[in-house]
């Protein structure tokens, strides 16, 4: 079996050599920017380990594992857009470095060439493949959807955002893992855990995300501290703080979210003191446990020898206890 810094390796030297031989150029150098960018490339490491739970040749498919990486990679494009973002790991955004426009056509073509790549396999498997990658991209989207309209909704109750995450990140982790596993010809009820391992690991993931935007060191988690808090973003953190105040904690959380303009790092302070004492970081931390634990659940329930999911439940666990 491949370990998970092994099968990094293979996914980072299979991007480095997709090749770009259409014209124009110019439509797929943003393309080949993106995806040189780095990334933790989760998604296609976690199709390759599912896979490998039932096969020993997981490079087999390596072109599904870097479709997904590339359909990731496509909404990170498209949400730096909608978002206004100018820098994205340590680099210019592609509108930012290009314009608006070349970001949505080569974002357009990405989308496609992901379709391309994850579709890239046998007969008696794409029927079943596509329509789990399909379901998925419609979620993603309707997620998405969800996250823009909470921005101007001040009643965003603890289920939407659950949901929300669960739908914008959590089942293209749970994709991937689906996929991997109809790769390799597993059951129909080991395809159900793995899916649901996914889903419960990646709302573990996102919880830590918004724990470490909060509490992360910054020289280990790569960038400034406290983005959502500046941003009022509704995160499980601040909805429950919202949610969990005392009158007069309340009163001063709002006054926070609505004076502008305001210090950055005063602001950042206060929140985060609101946070300490009404124990939001502690509440953030349970119910990351409690998601890890159920992916984990799910996992034992896949009907594998259990030493082959082994270095699974470590990747999995070193992508909920990450720092950065």
């Amino acid at each position: 079996m491949y370990s998970s810094e092994e099968l990094l390796n293979k996914v980072n030297e299979a991007l480095e050599n997709l090749a770009y031989d259409r014209q124009p150029h110019t439509l797929y150098d943003p393309i080949r920017y993106v995806l040189s960018l780095g990334g933790k490339r989760i998604r296609p490491v976690l199709m390759l380990l599912a896979y490998n739970l039932y096969r020993e040749d997981p490079l087999r498919i390596m072109s599904q594992a870097i479709g997904v990486e590339t359909y990731h990679n496509f909404t990170l494009l498209h949400d730096d857009l909608m978002d206004k973002a100018d820098m994205r790991r340590g680099n210019e955004t592609v509108h930012k470095k290009w314009n608006a426009n070349q970001a949505i056509l080569s974002g357009d073509t990405m989308l496609l060439q992901a379709f391309d790549r994850v579709g890239d396999c046998d007969a008696d498997k794409m029927k079943d493949v596509m329509a789990v990658f399909i379901l998925t991209t419609y979620e993603v989207g309707e997620g998405q959807q969800f996250d823009v309209e909470f921005e101007t909704r001040d009643d965003v109750t603890e289920a939407e955002y659950i949901e929300m995450i669960r739908l914008k990140t959590s089942v293209l982790l749970a994709c991937a893992l689906k996929i991997g596993g109809i790769m390799a010809g597993a059951s129909a009820d080991d395809l159900d855990n793995l899916y649901k391992t996914g889903e419960q690991i990646g709302l573990a993931f996102q919880l830590q995300d918004d724990l470490l935007d909060v509490y992360g060191d910054p020289q280990v988690f790569g960038k400034n501290i406290g983005g959502d808090i500046v941003s009022n973003k509704k995160t499980y953190m601040l909805i429950n703080a919202l949610n969990r105040a005392n009158p007069a904690q309340h009163a001063k959380l709002v006054d926070l979210l609505q004076t502008w303009p305001f210090d950055r790092s005063e602001k950042i302070e206060a929140v985060t003191e609101l946070y300490n004492a009404i124990g939001i970081r502690e509440l953030c931390e349970e119910r990351i446990n409690y998601y890890f634990e159920q992916g984990c659940q799910y996992l034992d329930r896949v009907n594998v020898p259990e030493a082959r999911k082994t270095i699974l439940r470590q990747y999995i666990a070193q992508m909920v206890n990450r720092q950065s």
